[in-house]
C-alpha cells in the first residue's frame, strides 16, 4: 500500500503563524484560524437558513471553510498589505496558491481525490464563497478584539478596517451574528451566563 502524505502535510497547519507583520500577545496558528472560520461559517449558514430563508448547506460550508486557507501550509501566510499591494502581486499569489493546492491534492490516493478536490480547490457557489469570506473577516476581527482586550494597540487599524468591511457586507446573517454573538467575545469566562 502506498504512503500518502496529504494528512501529514495538513497537520502542519499548527506550525503556520498568522499576522506575521503584527506584534501579537499570543500567536494564532493557521489551524486555529481554519477551525474558527469553519465554526463561524457554519453559524452564518445556519442563521441564514433558519432566519432569512436561505438555502445553505451549513455542513458543506463548514467543510469548505475548514480548507479555505490550506494552501498556506506550503506558501505561508502572506500579509494582507503585501498580498493586495497591486493587481500583479495579487494575481501572482493566486497562481502560487493554486499551484500549492495542486501539490496538496497530489498527495492523495486517486480514489479519494474527488472527495477532497472541491474542498481544497474551494469549488463553491458565489453565495457559499461570500459566507466563507464573511466568516474569515469575522475571525480576523475576533483576533483584533482579543489583542485589544490584552492591551495591544497594534491591531487598532486592522480592527477598524475589518469592521468597515464587515459592516459593508449586505448579508443579514452577518449582521445578525455581529449583533448577537460578537459582543460576548469581550466577556471573561466568569461573566458568561
Amino acid at each position: 500500500m502506498a504512503n500518502h502524505a496529504f494528512f501529514s502535510i495538513l497537520s502542519r497547519m499548527k506550525y503556520i503563524n498568522r499576522w506575521g507583520l503584527m506584534r501579537s500577545t499570543r500567536n494564532e496558528t493557521l489551524s486555529e484560524h481554519s477551525m474558527d472560520v469553519a465554526v463561524i461559517a457554519h453559524a452564518l449558514a445556519v442563521i441564514g437558513t433558519q432566519r432569512f430563508g436561505r438555502l445553505f448547506s451549513a455542513e458543506r460550508i463548514a467543510l469548505l471553510a475548514l480548507y479555505h486557507d490550506c494552501s498556506e501550509i506550503l506558501t505561508g501566510d502572506l500579509p494582507t498589505p503585501v498580498k493586495y499591494y497591486n493587481g500583479e502581486i495579487t494575481q501572482a499569489y493566486k497562481d502560487v496558491e493554486k499551484s500549492a493546492k495542486g501539490r496538496l491534492l497530489s498527495l492523495l490516493p486517486e480514489d479519494l481525490l474527488p472527495h477532497y478536490q472541491p474542498l481544497v480547490m474551494s469549488e463553491c457557489s458565489e453565495e457559499e464563497g461570500c459566507i466563507i469570506k464573511a466568516a474569515d473577516k469575522i475571525s480576523a476581527l475576533m483576533k483584533c478584539l482579543e489583542e485589544r482586550s490584552m492591551g495591544n494597540t497594534e491591531f487598532f487599524v486592522a480592527e477598524a478596517g475589518l469592521r468597515s468591511t464587515i459592516d459593508s457586507m449586505d448579508m443579514p446573517e452577518v449582521q445578525c451574528f455581529m449583533e448577537e454573538f460578537l459582543p460576548s467575545l469581550m466577556l471573561t469566562l466568569d461573566e458568561v451566563e
